[in-house]
């Protein structure tokens, strides 16, 4: 079946997508082990899905802590594997990712470290089966696919982290709380970047290149429809984040993290209406120099009924209207190359990403900072018992949404996209829908 991320595809319902989003379409049956909510003996068997880039990093933060016990790992990537096999060879190495939640029985958490496109099947696969999941951002691919984590993580009591770890920082948690003490008061705008560019206006190669031995395309594809492979890192292993079956840009991968103290600081809810003024993408490849506005309900954080929220990325910047509230005779040019500049009744923050914030211009309070906790063990401690992770996908499911309606935006310059969060659909630009999921290939 075609995945739903090029034009020249059908459209397809939002609950026919979640009725693929079950069993059938992970490609093997489900049946729900008894859901563990706590470890067995104070530990915690542990797996991780990828083994190498921020896979590798994710598994080493959480194999950290004592409680971890890492039982299996799985990559389609036998050059992946290697270093796996050296750290923990006791633990046991699958490229299928269903063949190892049929063999490991007594799975108790995983993370979900792989390309965007299979976060989704590979997180519900586990949480259907019981298994608490650090999920990496963005949560999934598709907002549908999005929803679904989020739905059934709640309904299964699970513990759940998505891979925001700025979110724990001293930073970030600085900012939110500065924030929400009022330090420039009531909040009545933000703009925020990132000066990466994963797109592409580039043709796609013509042909297919042979298939590295040891790499298993097919699995690596998972849900996606089926294609040549083409070399020179077109797709695997450093490219794949420009390609729209695949990735979600720079602002799906950026926007989950620089969003995140936004709207953790401003308690922001699903957004109204988002509107994109940069390129669209091309049948294969996102684009980059985006500037994104979103319309957000106000909250008692903010001024007015609502609430502005402007994304920009490679290029582009906010104007130099909103630059200059930022500027000060010892910093002329204080523009980080990724971060947010809040606009308050009282004053003006910059945050960088990742540096301490900054008030400037009036600002009140004692500015007193906040303590750094371990996103990583976080996730453990609340699977063995603990306080629930403050990024668990119940927070990190709507943050995501945000971010990917501004993915789809993308697809329609200068056109406002009305949001109806409680049925997931579009309003004024009908054509938008048809972007909320896709369907899945069995494989």
């Amino acid at each position: 079946m075609p995945v739903m991320s090029s034009p020249s595809f059908p459209a397809v319902s939002r609950r026919r997508f979640l009725e693929g989003l079950g069993s059938a379409a992970l490609g093997f049956p489900f049946v729900a082990r008894s859901l563990r909510a706590a470890s067995v003996s104070g530990r915690v068997r542990h797996a991780s899905f990828g083994l190498s880039g921020m896979a590798w990093g994710d598994l080493m933060a959480l194999a950290s802590h004592p409680a971890v016990e890492v039982v299996a790992g799985c990559d389609v990537d036998d050059a992946a594997t290697a270093k796996f096999r050296e750290k923990f060879p006791e633990a046991r190495v699958y490229r299928d990712y269903r063949e190892l939640l049929e063999k490991e029985k007594d799975l108790q958490s995983v993370n979900v470290s792989t390309p965007d496109h299979m976060h989704a099947p590979m997180g519900l696969a586990c949480l259907e089966r019981g298994v608490h999941v650090y999920g990496q951002k963005p949560l999934a691919h598709d907002l549908a696919e999005v929803r679904r984590l989020t739905e059934t993580a709640a309904k299964r009591g699970l513990q759940t982290q998505m891979g925001i770890q700025v979110h724990s920082s001293k930073e970030y948690r600085t900012a939110v709380r500065w924030i929400q003490e009022g330090c420039i008061g009531k909040v009545r705008e933000v703009h925020t970047w990132s000066d990466k560019k994963w797109g592409d206006t580039g043709e796609m190669p013509a042909g297919g290149d042979p298939i590295p031995a040891g790499f298993d395309w097919n699995l690596w594809l998972g849900v996606c429809s089926e294609r040549p492979y083409i070399g020179g890192k077109w797709y695997h292993p450093g490219q794949w984040r420009k390609r729209l079956d695949f990735g979600t840009g720079t602002f799906g991968d950026m926007g989950c993290h620089i969003f995140d103290p936004v709207f953790k600081a401003l308690a922001l809810s699903a957004p109204l209406r988002v509107t994109s003024t940069g390129a669209a993408p091309s049948a294969h490849s996102w684009a980059t120099d985006a500037c994104v506005q979103y319309v957000f309900p106000g909250t008692p954080f903010t001024e007015g009924p609502t609430v502005a929220v402007t994304w920009y990325d490679g290029n582009r910047l906010p104007p130099e209207e909103v630059l200059k509230q930022a500027r000060t005779e010892d910093t002329p040019n204080p523009l980080p190359k990724q971060g947010s500049i809040f606009l308050g009744t009282h004053g003006v923050m910059v945050l960088p990403h990742v540096a301490m914030p900054r008030i400037l211009g009036g600002g009140k309070g004692d500015h007193e900072a906040e303590g750094a906790s371990n996103h990583w063990h976080l996730f453990v401690d609340a699977v063995l018992g603990g306080a629930p992770c403050s990024a668990g996908f119940g927070y990190s499911g709507p943050l995501t949404e945000a971010v990917l309606l501004g993915s789809v935006a993308t697809r329609f310059p200068g056109k406002t996209l009305e949001w109806n969060a409680a049925s997931q659909t579009f309003g004024g630009v009908e054509e938008a829908n048809r972007y909320v999921g896709r369907e899945y290939r069995k494989f």
